[in-house]
């Protein structure tokens, strides 16, 4: 598996928090805060622009429970892959950089070791390039 794989997840949820966001915004607009929006369309009329604001509020939310989705799709997919790895070690590095989404210096730390994480960054490293080797 590749580090652009391994981080789906991670993008994913950067996504989820992304169109939350996107979300607040609307719902702001729809209840008559000054709120900027960004990439509304330009809406004439106040009766229009409430049921279009409407329309997209609903589909700003389907579109974050299609995400949710994927992401628990991708969190299962890749705590399969984790599992699978045959060194104690590596799955726990992976688990705290893929699925918890920690830097370096936090892994190194949650691992109980002083340091920049420089360590399990190597490591990690190491374990992506021999994965790359074998395909």
């Amino acid at each position: 598996m590749t580090k652009k794989e391994l981080s789906q997840l991670y993008w994913l949820n950067r996504e989820i928090e992304e169109e939350k966001r996107k979300l607040s915004e609307l719902e702001a607009a729809a209840a008559g805060c000054t709120a900027k929006i960004t990439g509304l369309p330009h809406v004439s009329g106040v009766h229009d622009k409430i049921g279009d604001l409407g329309i997209l509020i609903a589909e700003q939310r389907d579109l974050i429970d299609l995400k949710v989705r994927q992401s628990v799709i991708e969190y299962n997919r890749l705590n399969r892959y984790i599992a699978s790895v045959d060194d104690a070690q590596m799955r726990m590095i992976l688990s705290l950089r893929y699925v918890n989404g920690l830097s370096w210096q936090e892994i190194a730390a949650n691992m109980g070791q002083d340091g920049d994480g420089s360590t399990q960054r190597k490591k990690h490293d190491k374990f992506l390039h021999q994965l790359s080797l074998k395909s």
